[in-house]
């Protein structure tokens, strides 16, 4: 994975900011073995942090990130050869998100339960509502897509 040059951008420190808040920004070619490399650097780049995640979240998270990655390398190579990880931590939240150049705007459908493939976005749909967090699609300005999850890093205390 490299860094393309927009990683490690860390936010003005203010009122309200933690030492753990900022972004940072992964490229990786869109081939299988960028699957297990975004994984490893999420979970390293938490720790590396510090940041206040439960056990639970970082695999929700980790699975979460394995998913995208691997949606993009299945469905968005021949178009997208490149793909990009980010992970955005705030004071209460984390998100991580994958964005490809491919034009398609996936949808989680309704999987049958014989298909051994394909439930990719439904997983990650269930991890981030069990969670009480949020995930969506949106268009980028140059034609393709980043697909996002949110995910809060403490429970709500309702």
């Amino acid at each position: 994975m490299e860094n393309d040059g927009r990683g490690s951008c860390l936010p003005p420190r203010g009122e309200g900011t933690v030492p753990y808040e900022g972004v940072w920004r992964f490229t990786a070619p869109a081939v299988d073995a960028s699957v297990p490399q975004a994984r490893h650097a999420v979970r390293d780049l938490l720790a590396r942090q510090g940041v206040p995640a439960s056990d639970d979240l970082i695999h929700g998270l980790l699975v979460i990130v394995s998913e995208l990655v691997t949606n993009a390398v299945r469905h968005a190579a021949l178009l997208s050869p490149m793909l990009a990880v980010e992970v955005a931590v705030g004071a209460e939240w984390v998100r991580v998100s994958v964005e490809d150049n491919h034009p398609y705007r996936p949808t989680a459908l309704v999987a049958d339960h014989g298909q051994t493939g394909g439930r990719g976005l439904l997983l990650v749909r269930e991890i981030t509502a069990e969670a009480g967090g949020a995930c969506d699609v949106e268009h980028t300005a140059s034609g393709g897509k980043v697909i996002w999850a949110a995910l809060p890093l403490k429970p709500d205390e309702d």
